[in-house]
């Protein structure tokens, strides 16, 4: 290629990069971070490791503290602090039974940006967080509590899709952006659920997002402590392998979480029927039932995660899983995604410059 030529493709790359950080800016200026990408929480996978690695990528990384006592996640944090010197997140449950404590242990340790996930925050978590100094996010999956949560103190928000692994909404990424970003501009919005290209972040930041979160593609990162098992079912799955769990009996409920189907998969429906069959024959309460049906999963994750059960255990991943090709580190997933949306305002901004074809 002549000088000329390169000369003019690198002034179009750095045009194009300086896009990209102008289209998620208030995302980057909200984290701290170099680019608007958070890593999701998921348990067992997003601990001091991969939240390090990616907060040290340029990206945002958010501890999942799940089922953690206080303790615990201050010896996490402390942990991660070892490991990066950038900015991270928390990721609590709103249900909890010792959330209050888990505030406090976040905010005494220094953590800026609390997300509390799986539901309303009650009015005195919120409360703890902000006179605590520290951000708070929130999870809106819909355009009323988005509302109803900016209200409440939210200073950011995340709209999750069905996409995602794990817990569960029944809309997709592609509809909440649509009923979503268009009408919230108080805080802001980062898009979450099926993400697994730079291609598709850029679309969400030009329709109004602060930038993405992304979990199935970090849990298979090379820092991801996950067993090289459950790496390996992520590499070999397709989207269509990523299912939400199934209901048998609309009397007992059971929350949807997007899984790798396998033989656990299978064997909970057939388990869901037996503890009908015991209600209905009257050997189990309908409350013992839905226990019954609850506990199934109990430590099926940890399974999966740690120990490499991904025949029986819980191989929760997003429809992203078909993009996950390889072990790759964190750094070279966040740097690929960038390129991959820096490609198409680079081939934009070329195609704008060379003006019409004549005669068309």
């Amino acid at each position: 290629m002549p000088a000329d030529l390169k000369a003019r493709e690198r002034a179009l790359e750095e045009a194009a990069r300086r896009r990209l950080g102008e289209l998620w800016a208030r995302g980057t200026a909200f984290l701290g971070s170099e680019v608007a990408i958070l890593g999701g929480a998921m348990s067992w996978v997003s601990e001091r490791h991969l939240v390090a690695a990616i907060s040290n990528a340029g990206g945002f990384g958010v501890i999942a503290c799940g089922s953690m006592g206080p303790e615990a996640l201050a010896a996490e944090i402390e942990g991660t602090k070892a490991l990066t010197s950038r900015p991270f997140g928390v990721n609590l449950i709103t249900m909890h039974p010792e959330l209050d404590a888990l505030i406090a242990v976040s905010l005494a340790a220094g953590v800026r940006h609390i997300v509390l996930a799986g539901g309303i925050p009650p009015a005195g978590a919120i409360r703890a967080v902000k006179e605590g100094g520290a951000k708070l996010i929130c999870f809106a999956p819909a355009l009323p509590l988005a509302r109803r949560l900016i209200r409440l103190g939210a200073d950011a928000l995340i709209i999750e899709g069905s996409e995602a692994g794990g817990h569960i909404g029944p809309v997709s990424l592609t509809v909440l952006a649509q009923e979503i970003l268009p009408h919230v501009r108080e805080v802001p919005v980062f898009v979450a659920g099926g993400l697994g290209r730079g291609e598709a972040i850029l679309a969400y930041l030009e329709m109004g997002a602060a930038g993405a979160q992304l979990g199935t593609r970090f849990a298979a990162a090379a820092e991801s402590i996950a067993h090289p098992r459950f790496k390996e079912a992520f590499i070999r799955a397709q989207a269509r392998d990523a299912v939400p769990s199934v209901q048998l009996d609309e009397r007992f409920p059971v929350i949807p979480v997007r899984s790798l189907a396998n033989e656990g998969t299978k064997r909970f429906l057939a388990h869901q029927a037996e503890v009908r069959d015991k209600y209905l024959r009257g050997e189990l309460s309908r409350e013992e039932a839905q226990l019954a049906i609850e506990h199934y999963w109990a430590g099926a994750l940890r399974r999966a995660v740690i120990e490499g059960d991904v025949e029986y255990g819980s191989v929760m991943a997003g429809q992203s899983v078909g993009m996950v090709t390889a072990v790759q580190p964190v750094a070279e997933i966040i740097a690929e995604l960038v390129e991959q949306a820096v490609a198409i305002l680079t081939q934009r901004l070329r195609e704008a410059s060379e003006g019409p074809i004549s005669g068309w």
